[in-house]
């Protein structure tokens, strides 16, 4: 799995904002956002809403992920 690359603080609060909203959902709707975004064009915010959907698949898993020292 490809950590996700997340730009700024932004990107964090609006993945905790989708959790806070959506649950176990959250997901699905930042794939959803992605896909609208794609459908309009934008690819800017397709990339941003994919890597915030990565990045709550990541902290959905209740495992370490990555090196561990």
């Amino acid at each position: 799995m490809h950590l996700p690359y997340l730009a700024d603080r932004t990107s964090y609060e609006d993945a905790a904002e989708l959790i806070a909203r959506f649950g176990d959902n959250a997901g699905y709707e930042a794939a959803t956002r992605a896909d609208k975004s794609r459908d309009l064009g934008n690819h800017i915010h397709f990339c941003r809403w994919r890597q915030i959907e990565r990045f709550i698949v990541l902290m959905s898993v209740n495992a370490p992920v990555g090196t561990v020292h």
